[in-house]
């Protein structure tokens, strides 16, 4: 039986995307002990995997990308959350850890839970009401990953690193999001229900 890459293109894209996570997490912790820079970039890149909420938030956005938009504009619902989150970080270097803390923290459990919405609802909500979540949780993800850059370590190399962690994860959400096009409704919706329940549970948890 022929089992070649072109039979499966969106379990090899996921695939690819995974070793590209590997590999690009630890080349940044492998160079962490040159300097303040290099730290400050494992440190970002580490942090959208420091937390199974933001985790599930950023894969989410790959995958209703690929659910509910067409060709190119898949890409743009990732645009859309990595440009709200370095708005977002900025707010998070001024406001610091003490004033986002619990505020911040519900508000990224809450944002997985909506995205299990959005999952649900990803044919009968308009685009633009999408996007619209997207943005907004990308600023709540973006002042927590802001509020925990050290001070006296590079922003700039700290932003780059959470900014390209995101990024992978969103290439795995649209490699998870092209394959789960394929199979039954719903399976569908059993995991975008499973992804509003985990939401829900962490936010219970931090109220």
């Amino acid at each position: 039986m022929n089992t070649s890459p072109s039979r499966f293109p969106a379990s090899s894209m996921v695939r690819r995307a995974a070793v590209a996570v590997v590999l690009t997490l630890a080349a940044g912790v492998a160079q962490a002990h040159e300097g303040h820079g290099a730290q400050g970039l494992a440190a970002g890149l580490t942090h959208p995997f420091a937390g199974v909420d933001h985790l599930l938030a950023m894969i989410a956005v790959g995958v209703w990308s690929a659910a509910a938009l067409h060709g190119a504009r898949r890409l743009a619902g990732p645009a859309f959350f990595l440009l709200a989150l370095l708005a977002g970080a900025f707010i998070g270097v001024q406001t610091g850890a003490g004033v986002a803390g619990a505020y911040i923290e519900a508000g990224v459990a809450l944002s997985v839970a909506l995205f299990g919405a959005l999952l649900l609802a990803r044919r009968q909500l308009p685009a633009a009401a999408g996007f619209a979540l997207v943005a907004a949780a990308g600023v709540v993800h973006g002042v927590a990953h802001g509020a925990g850059w050290a001070a006296g370590t590079s922003f700039a190399t700290y932003a780059a690193g959470f900014m390209i962690g995101s990024a992978l994860l969103h290439a795995i959400g649209l490699g998870a999001g092209a394959a789960l096009a394929r199979v039954p409704a719903w399976v569908w919706r059993v995991q975008a229900a499973g992804l509003g329940a985990a939401g829900l549970f962490m936010f219970a948890s931090r109220i």
